[in-house]
């Protein structure tokens, strides 16, 4: 089987700020820069957020459509490839590419057992995993 080839982490071209921006519109979706402003730890100033959100918007990072006289801003990322890009980066970068490292340091942050839902669907991912590594 051919391993994939996978694109550096998009986020390692964002400054703190901008990171906190994406961040912010990945968990609401869509907002103004005023919302964007409201949510950020430490804002800067309103024109600094505009500045920054101009910033995402050269960069390909996030869209807006206007509603009225605001515009509303979103990432330009689907959430699930953001995800996988921030998965594959972490997993390289922490846990010399091996996601079983980083499955078992997950699982052991957990303060209660997996539910019983959860270890079904664990162990038939596992199982589905055994199977295509066979047929190789």
């Amino acid at each position: 089987m051919l391993k994939k080839q996978h694109k550096e982490s998009p986020a390692l071209d964002l400054s703190r700020r901008e990171r906190q921006i994406m961040d912010i519109l990945f968990r609401t979706r869509e907002l103004s820069a005023r919302g964007v402003l409201a949510r950020l730890p430490d804002p800067p100033s309103y024109s600094a957020v505009r500045a920054l959100l101009a910033k995402l918007l050269d960069k390909g990072r996030v869209k807006f459509r206007r509603d009225g006289r605001r515009y509303l801003y979103r990432p330009a990322d689907d959430p699930d490839a953001a995800r996988s890009s921030a998965l594959r980066h972490l997993v390289r970068t922490f846990f010399g590419d091996s996601p079983a490292r980083a499955a078992n340091a997950l699982l052991g942050l957990r303060d209660e057992p997996l539910s019983a839902a959860e270890a079904r669907e664990l162990k038939e991912l596992i199982e589905r995993l055994e199977r295509e590594a066979h047929d190789e």
